[in-house]
């Protein structure tokens, strides 16, 4: 995975909703890994996809710890605009930082399997089934009923993702922020969703997710927490 960007650019640190990193100027709510992408200080670019099945969300600001950006001998940070673009993504919260949202949401697709044990390695190999295909090295998309998509899941419009809203379809842009109208929203029909069933699960049984970066959010340095992809 090598592609370059402008030297007076973003960095290539922003996840679409595709889970694809990215270089765009919009700034986020979350941060995040799934390992060490980058090769190392002075590089400044990911040449890996991911590495593993631990894909998490952070706060910000947890602890006042911080790791440097492009350090060789650290995950990649990396940003998310909201966390309804990071379930998209594939990502899940983070089982430190992030430990009642993670319990709750790991609470919710358990119960949506059927099951009342799901500790985080058997959830992050479940999210990586439903968001990677292996053999093809390629995102995987799901097929819904409109009515069966909740509020906060991401969709495949012609135009490009879209965040379903009580009042309509959002739609991200390529520079990490969202398009200032709604769209409506189909009321029959497939729809083509990008967010993993097992989020679309949680999110439909009452996981409640942030649309929009928050105002006044800043975005420093990135935070630390243990759990580390």
């Amino acid at each position: 995975m090598t592609a370059s960007r402008p030297s007076n650019g973003p960095a290539r640190n922003r996840v679409d909703p595709f889970g694809d990193v990215v270089a765009a100027a919009g700034l986020g709510d979350l941060m995040g890994n799934r390992g060490r992408l980058h090769d190392g200080a002075g590089t400044r670019d990911v040449r890996r996809h991911h590495v593993g099945r631990a894909w998490i969300t952070c706060v910000l600001d947890f602890r006042g710890r911080r790791v440097r950006q492009w350090d060789p001998a650290h995950y990649t940070p990396l940003f998310f605009l909201d966390e309804a673009l990071a379930l998209a993504a594939g990502h899940r919260p983070c089982a430190e930082c992030r430990r009642a949202d993670f319990s709750r949401f790991r609470d919710l697709v358990a119960a949506a399997h059927r099951t009342t044990h799901l500790p985080a390695p058997g959830l992050d190999g479940l999210l990586h089934d439903e968001r990677w295909d292996a053999r093809r090295r390629t995102r995987r998309l799901h097929a819904y009923a409109w009515g069966d998509v909740p509020d906060g899941a991401y969709v495949l419009l012609g135009s490009g993702p879209a965040v379903v809203t009580d009042g309509g379809l959002l739609p991200w842009q390529p520079d990490n922020t969202y398009a200032a109208s709604l769209l409506e929203r189909p009321r029959a029909g497939v729809a083509t969703v990008i967010t993993p069933p097992s989020s679309v699960e949680a999110l439909r049984a009452g996981y409640e997710v942030h649309v929009g970066r928050r105002p006044g959010t800043s975005q420093a340095s990135p935070s630390s927490s243990s759990e580390n992809a």
